[in-house]
C-alpha cells in the first residue's frame, strides 16, 4: 500500500539530506507537511564512522527534522552511477510514496569535493531520470504510475545562482542539532576542517541573497507553469 509525502529529499550519502536541506525539511514539518528521506548509499566510504554508526546517525538527525527514513540503499558509496537498474529503483520509491516535491543534489558541478563529488552528481542524474520513469506506463516497476510535479535541486557549485532561497532563520538551531547528529562527520577530531562553520557560512550567504539570516538555496532545472504570479510575492508584500 502506498503511503502519500509531501516531500521527499534525496542523498547519496547519510548526512547530504541534513547539509544541503535539513533546515527546510524542518520548517515543512514545523508547517504540517510530511516529509521522507531516501539515502542511496550507506556511507561506507566516509572518513568517518562505520556504516552502521552512520545509519544511527541518520535515524538520530531525522528524529530532529521530523522526517522518516523511507530507505537506505546500498548502491555504493563513491560507485554511484546513473544506471537505468539505479533509476528503476528509485522509480519504484517515488511511486510508492508519491512525493508533491522531490530534493535532490544538483546534477552538474565544477572542480572540488564538495561542489562536484561524483556521488552528489550521480544521485542528482538518478533522481532526475527516476522522476521520468515513474512517469512511464510501460516502465517496467510494480507500483501505479506517479507524477512528480516538482523537483528542486541543493548542492549548488560556487558561481551558480539559486532560482529560490528559504528561510530557516527559526529553523536554525535545529538544523544545527541535526548536523551534528553526524558527529562522526562534523565533530570528528582526525578531521581538521570545520564542518559546521563553513556550512553556517553557506546560511548566511544565502539568508542575504533574501535579506535574512540563514538561509537554503535550490534550483529549478526547467521552467515553471505560473497560473497567478502574484503568488510568488514574497509574504507579507
Amino acid at each position: 500500500m502506498s503511503t502519500e509525502y509531501d516531500c521527499i529529499a534525496i542523498g547519496a550519502h547519510p548526512d547530504d539530506v541534513e547539509v544541503g536541506a535539513g533546515g527546510v525539511l524542518i520548517k515543512l514539518h514545523d508547517q504540517g507537511y510530511r516529509t521522507g528521506i531516501i539515502i542511496l548509499t550507506r556511507g561506507e566510504m566516509g572518513t568517518g564512522g562505520t556504516p552502521e554508526l552512520r545509519e544511527k546517525e541518520i535515524v538520530d538527525a531525522a528524529g530532529i527534522m521530523g522526517a522518516d527514513i523511507l530507505a537506505t540503499l546500498d548502491l555504493g558509496d563513491t560507485r554511484l552511477v546513473d544506471t537505468p537498474d539505479n533509476r528503476l529503483i528509485l522509480a519504484e520509491l517515488l511511486q510508492e510514496h508519491r512525493p508533491r516535491m522531490l530534493l535532490a543534489p544538483y546534477w552538474t558541478g565544477g572542480h572540488g569535493k564538495r561542489a562536484g563529488h561524483p556521488d552528489h552528481l550521480a544521485a542528482g542524474q538518478i533522481a532526475m531520470n527516476a522522476v521520468n520513469y515513474a512517469s512511464l506506463v510501460k516502465a517496467p516497476t510494480n507500483s501505479e504510475v506517479h507524477r512528480v510535479p516538482a523537483l528542486y535541486h541543493f548542492f549548488l557549485p560556487p558561481g551558480v545562482m539559486p532560482t529560490f532561497v528559504v528561510d530557516i532563520t527559526d529553523q536554525y538551531d535545529r538544523w544545527l542539532k541535526a548536523l551534528k547528529a553526524h558527529a562522526s562527520q562534523f565533530q570528528n577530531p582526525k578531521k581538521p576542517k570545520d564542518y559546521i562553520w563553513t556550512l553556517e557560512t553557506l546560511a548566511r550567504y544565502y539568508g542575504a541573497l533574501i535579506g535574512v539570516k540563514y538561509g537554503q538555496g535550490f534550483i529549478i532545472g526547467e521552467p515553471m507553469n505560473i497560473d497567478d504570479p502574484m503568488k510568488l510575492l514574497p509574504a507579507g508584500d
